[in-house]
């Protein structure tokens, strides 16, 4: 069995979904000293990465429903990508600046890691069309807007003296993961895997 058909099997869907869940929460809940206070108009734009897996666990709901949400898609494989990435690197640079980290952060990188990999693999499930894409990418440069220029980013600690740096580093994430989501699901073409799912939008 390919690895792609192996993703499809209902019971590593089921089990995908579970972890997620449970990280989904357990992220939230990491933000929860920052999100005590962030002004309210503000809330829904500080939590990025349990947020990216919130939507992966919409598609893999939908999935288990033998259905697509293509918006739901199209923001889980951008964000999913930008914010594994981001967090990895953060945290290798937090590394770098302190010359250690806490066992925490190596968890970060794991988990992370594994986030933005997995929206990656599930694309040829995916029914993404262009208007959904735009749709993540309006979604995900805005809240770049929203961290950098209204100050909503996620606490660095000791990178804090980097930050226009980090600001033009995460921008070039989201045209990245952009362009990654467009060349993967849509300029392509990709073999699309049905398994029971429905291809209608």
């Amino acid at each position: 069995m390919k690895i792609i058909e192996f993703l499809g099997t209902r019971w590593v869907i089921w089990v995908l979904f579970i972890i997620n869940t449970l990280g989904t929460i357990y992220g939230y809940i990491w933000y929860e000293p920052q999100l005590s206070k962030t002004p309210e108009k503000f809330l829904l734009f500080v939590p990025d990465s349990p947020t990216a897996s919130l939507f992966f666990v919409f598609v893999l709901l939908a999935f288990l429903l033998k259905k697509n949400w293509p918006i739901m898609e199209a923001l889980a494989i951008v964000t999913l990508f930008k914010y594994g990435i981001w967090a990895v690197i953060m945290n290798i640079l937090l590394y770098i600046e302190t010359g250690s980290l806490h066992w925490t952060g190596y968890m970060l990188i794991a988990s992370h890691g594994a986030m933005a990999i997995q929206g990656l693999l599930y694309a040829p499930y995916y029914r993404i069309k262009i208007w959904h894409l735009t749709i993540a990418a309006i979604w995900t440069l805005h809240n770049d807007v929203i961290d950098y220029v209204f100050f909503m980013m996620p606490w660095y600690g000791v990178l804090d003296k980097y930050l226009p740096q980090i600001g033009y580093l995460t921008f070039w994430l989201s045209i990245s993961s952009i362009a990654i989501t467009y060349f993967l699901c849509i300029h392509k073409e990709p073999h699309q895997i049905n398994l029971g799912l429905k291809n209608k939008n």
